[in-house]
């Protein structure tokens, strides 16, 4: 399974240029779908890289501890409503909450105190929590976007606090071995690519430390590559039952928060960022640590997506996430769609049986249909699916009627008289408009 080679040579052709205008030693993108590597671009000779060559993830670690935050909800250890000091007793800021922080609207400052975090040595969790003080927090929460390293490292204390374990061996048992993520490491792994400042002046290379950032590692410790990286990209459109359910991954790629209020080009889910290009939607997360850039971005109904690494703080003329949105947006437009063959449907049986054919609602015609467990009801620019959930009930589980039920009303004699959508009454006669 490959790319068109005229999208192969597209994407070449984005990825060479950014890495020769952008002035970064080395350049890795590849396209993936469904775990599969489709296509890969390597640039540059500082290193010379290949797929299993490591590079900072930066930030995109924190799309994993929002996975561990998720999973332990699920698991009734917390709530995502829960105050902060619930789980951090005594620290001065616990009037925010889980959700908030995921979101970046907990109104926290961008930092910790100390030292530039990034460039320095972290402490352990105490050390992070006794620095804290209400200096940090900057505005009311919910009140507009505000992007926190701050808020991660403080989930990634709830993390430990609440089961006893490192961040880190949480991350490993619980998210990168079910996964098969084996060179995503807390520490680069040979192969990796060393990261750089590339001088604005002259373009010498200035070789950035590697240090451990302790605490705030759930902000953005780990190294992977783009083989691993693959793995991830396919969890968010084909998540793993052991990791995460789908209605969960779901709901972290619900927007919190709009981040640009005029353009509406960005926003915040719980945890994965949300890009809007044209018409669609990507989610991913951007990263950056001293030397290193990366991106990852994903189109949950393509099933495609792009990782893109570069060994230098930032392109000239650039950012990393325009390359790779550049790139997936060029792919989905040239690559065919697949098509999947018609099969006749399963006669249905039981209250679906009930259920099909043609419905009207205030001189509308609807129509429901047999789908798998379920059925789906079609109308005026609207499409919902309905599993049943007891006797004469089904609930809405997609679409305009999410959540909503559906109630089959009797006749005296036990017939079907007519459905109760959340009080909208449908019949099978078209002249009935109440």
């Amino acid at each position: 399974m490959s790319l068109l080679p005229e999208t192969g040579r597209r994407v070449e052709q984005i990825a060479v240029r950014a890495q020769a205008q952008g002035r970064t030693p080395s350049l890795a993108l590849g396209v993936v779908r469904d775990r599969a590597v489709l296509h890969q671009v390597f640039a540059g000779e500082h290193p010379r890289p290949d797929a299993k060559t490591q590079y900072r993830l930066g930030s995109i670690t924190k799309t994993i501890t929002a996975t561990l935050v998720l999973q332990l909800r699920d698991e009734g250890f917390f709530a995502l409503d829960d105050l902060l000091y619930r789980h951090l007793p005594g620290t001065p800021i616990g009037n925010v909450t889980l959700r908030q922080l995921l979101g970046h609207i907990s109104g926290l400052q961008r930092e910790p105190d100390g030292a530039w975090w990034e460039r320095t040595t972290g402490g352990d969790v105490d050390q992070l929590l006794a620095r804290l003080g209400y200096d940090k927090v900057a505005g009311p929460p919910f009140r507009r976007y505000r992007y926190s390293n701050l808020a991660y490292g403080l989930l990634g204390a709830v993390l430990e606090r609440v089961t006893g374990e490192t961040w880190a061996t949480l991350a490993g048992k619980r998210v990168l071995d079910p996964l098969g993520m084996k060179r995503t490491t807390y520490a680069p792994v040979e192969p990796f690519a060393r990261g750089y400042v590339v001088h604005e002046l002259d373009g010498s290379l200035h070789e950035e430390p590697r240090l451990d950032a302790g605490a705030m590692a759930p902000a953005g410790q780990l190294w992977s590559t783009i083989t691993d990286m693959a793995k991830w990209a396919a969890f968010w459109t084909d998540p793993a039952p052991t990791v995460l359910a789908r209605e969960t991954v779901d709901e972290m790629c619900a927007p919190v928060v709009i981040k640009d209020l005029e353009s509406w080009t960005a926003a915040h889910g719980l945890g994965p960022q949300l890009y809007r290009a044209g018409e669609r939607v990507y989610v991913g997360h951007t990263g950056s640590m001293p030397g290193y850039v990366a991106q990852l971005a994903v189109h949950r109904r393509s099933r495609l997506g792009v990782i893109a690494f570069a060994n230098s703080y930032g392109l000239t003329g650039t950012t990393i996430k325009e390359v790779a949105l550049e790139a997936l947006t060029a792919v989905i437009d040239a690559e065919p769609v697949a098509v999947t063959p018609w099969q006749p449907p399963v006669p249905p049986t039981g209250e679906a049986a009930l259920l099909v054919g043609r419905w009207w609602w205030m001189g509308r015609e609807y129509e429901i249909a047999p789908d798998g467990d379920g059925v789906v009801m079609t109308g005026p620019q609207h499409r919902s699916r309905f599993v049943r959930e007891t006797p004469d009930q089904w609930r809405g589980v997609e679409g305009g009627n999410e959540g909503e039920v559906l109630r089959i009303l009797r006749t005296d004699e036990g017939g079907v008289a007519a459905l109760d959508i959340a009080t909208f009454v449908f019949t099978r006669d078209p002249a009935r408009l109440a």
